[in-house]
């Protein structure tokens, strides 16, 4: 793996990696992430967030230039302060998401769906909890949710446990589909064979970045293809053994810095 630099890429998760899930961001992540922007590296933030949910945090962090991977690898953005509002969708992947939401609904007449409004925010059958979708929320009726092509299609059923969504899924066979259960009662479901790694790729080759100077680090069942295609993955603290399994190390958990103390490490090789 070459020293931080251009030659060198950065996959940061964000929700239980670099910030809690309360949103808290540390200063030792903030200003280990600033030393890696300076000398050059590409920083790359990979999450689930939707492009309304990425730009504030990459505006925090100083990220004015380089990629973002949103939506589980189903979008991404270029950031560039010449850009009008300082970035552009650069790339999309949608899905018909009509045959999946209707036999989730068969299962789960009153969970609530959102659907991705690309650009604006999220078309939901009904509110979310306060806080947990970014953007232009839209109140619609199922049919209208599942008439367009999307990105991505949320599942949230606040009675349901992970083990719960990973028996549903499993249950009723989704197919041709990708999907990731959240830390909450929350499920994403995604274009099939989509995911941060497959985006992260992508974006590799564009960038010109050896395969074997590929770091990545994340917390969810999400960022699992993404910990297995980076050269070296790295699990948060406290992620489940199947997170810290895809993982080639574990490093503290985010409320003890443990992105800080990769990231530093890679600065001071």
């Amino acid at each position: 793996m070459p020293p931080a630099g251009e030659e060198l890429l950065v996959a940061l998760d964000i929700d239980g990696t670099l910030l809690t899930h309360d949103g808290g961001l540390s200063p030792a992540v903030r200003e280990a992430v600033a030393g890696l922007r300076d000398v050059g590296a590409r920083v790359v933030l990979s999450t689930g967030r939707s492009v309304q949910g990425v730009l504030p945090v990459a505006a925090e962090l100083g990220l004015e230039r380089g990629w973002a991977v949103c939506s589980n690898g189903a979008v991404c953005i270029r950031l560039d302060p010449e850009l009008d509002e300082g970035h552009e969708i650069s790339d999309v992947v949608t899905f018909d998401p009509a045959p999946t939401l209707r036999l989730l609904r068969e299962e789960l007449p009153d969970g609530l769906f959102a659907v991705e409004d690309l650009g604006r925010g999220f078309k939901v059958t009904a509110p979310f909890p306060m806080g947990e979708l970014t953007g232009q929320v839209e109140v619609v009726d199922f049919e209208e949710l599942v008439a367009a092509p999307a990105t991505r299609v949320t599942l949230r059923a606040p009675e349901l446990s992970s083990q719960d969504f990973h028996d549903l899924v499993q249950r009723v066979g989704l197919h041709g589909v990708s999907y990731a259960v959240g830390w909450t009662a929350w499920l994403d479901i995604s274009p099939d064979g989509v995911t941060k790694a497959s985006a992260l790729e992508m974006l590799r080759g564009r960038m010109d970045i050896d395969p074997g100077a590929t770091v990545a680090m994340g917390d969810g069942s999400n960022d699992l293809e993404m910990l297995e295609w980076a050269a070296h993955g790295v699990a948060m603290g406290g992620s489940s053994d199947p997170v810290q399994a895809a993982a080639d190390a574990v490093t503290d958990d985010v409320f003890h810095d443990g992105a800080a103390v990769v990231l530093q490490a890679l600065l001071t090789r």
